[in-house]
């Protein structure tokens, strides 16, 4: 079979080698599912770059790439309690190959009417319904969420706008493609196009009275103004730091306000899904799978045309979710 493998630690695009390699075997607990489709996510190239902790570590040489992924189970071990024929999605390994094993257990069961843009990356969904429930936000509230233009972001402004919540879409730049009012966003602030600092553009916007949560994957200066702009009792929630650079507070930033500040870790990085999980998971696909739910795709590419998917990616992250497609469902 196909697969995009790696045999030493390194960029993406130095490292990755589409190669032929063997279908890999099964054991008692695992299924055998047949790739229909996978993500391109940062996640998966600092995984390249050996930057996860224990345990997810690659294994070299012929580490097959790719961490979330969608698929048909064509072959089931004995105790693995899944059907052939049964549409999966999955956070595990191995993910940019024609096949891959997966534990039964790092599974989740999808209807077949679950769009293929939504099972391939159903990490992004899953995160930002978290990210959304941790922000604690009501209807009314005020949301501000950094890189509007991104996979997550634009998910989470799906969820906020089925909750009636406020968000406040911050983007670096804003692109003609993507409307973010039309998505939902109450505002749009553009960074390279703000007059003044970014604080007093949402105190403007809430009328003083504050956001009543930040959802932030950027860090750096951004995030120190938006924390002080923060209402009493706000939760900043960080998922992520695409900027190089610190950001500075003081204690009373945070402590007369009584504001917190929060790690989002995605709730299936380290440990599988649990069965008590199973009515949320069916509710975050079901919600996904509405006609009005707005998914952003920058590209399907074949295995064979992967280092243009991992090029657009590195480099036009904000034209939307990449995606490697193996078969039809």
């Amino acid at each position: 079979m196909k697969a995009i493998v790696f045999d030493k630690i390194g960029s993406p695009a130095d490292v990755l080698q589409l190669r032929e390699v063997p279908l890999p075997e099964i054991g008692d607990d695992d299924v055998l599912v047949r790739m229909v489709a996978a993500s391109v996510n940062p996640g998966d190239f600092l995984f390249i770059e050996n930057l996860y902790p224990e345990p997810k570590k690659p294994v070299l040489p012929g580490q097959i790439a790719g961490n979330h992924g969608a698929g048909v189970i064509v072959k089931v071990g004995q105790r693995a309690g899944f059907e052939v024929g049964a549409l999966v999605a999955f956070s595990y390994y191995n993910a940019w190959a024609e096949y891959a094993t997966v534990p039964a257990e790092w599974l989740i069961p999808l209807s077949s009417h679950c769009p293929v843009e939504v099972a391939a990356q159903f990490v992004n969904p899953i995160t930002a319904w978290d990210l959304l429930r941790e922000a604690a936000v009501r209807p009314g509230d005020w949301l501000a969420l950094t890189a509007g233009n991104s996979a997550v972001s634009t998910m989470v402004l799906n969820f906020a706008k089925l909750k009636k919540i406020n968000v406040i879409s911050i983007v670096r730049t804003a692109h003609e493609q993507l409307n973010l009012k039309e998505w939902g966003a109450a505002e749009v602030v553009e960074l390279s196009k703000l007059p003044r600092g970014l604080a007093e553009k949402i105190a403007e916007i809430t009328h003083r009275n504050g956001v009543n949560a930040v959802i932030d994957c950027v860090g750096g200066p951004i995030a120190s103004e938006l924390i002080r702009s923060l209402s009493n009792g706000g939760q900043f929630l960080i998922y992520g730091g695409f900027s190089s650079e610190k950001f500075q507070l003081h204690n009373f930033d945070l402590l007369m306000k009584g504001a917190q500040i929060k790690p989002y870790i995605y709730r299936y990085f380290f440990h599988p899904p649990e069965a008590n999980d199973r009515a949320v998971l069916s509710e975050i696909a079901e919600t996904c799978s509405q006609p009005d739910f707005e998914v952003r795709v920058g590209g399907v590419h074949t295995l064979d045309n992967f280092k243009t998917a991992i090029n657009e990616t590195l480099q036009h992250p904000e034209s939307g979710k990449r995606f490697l497609k193996m078969s039809d469902l």
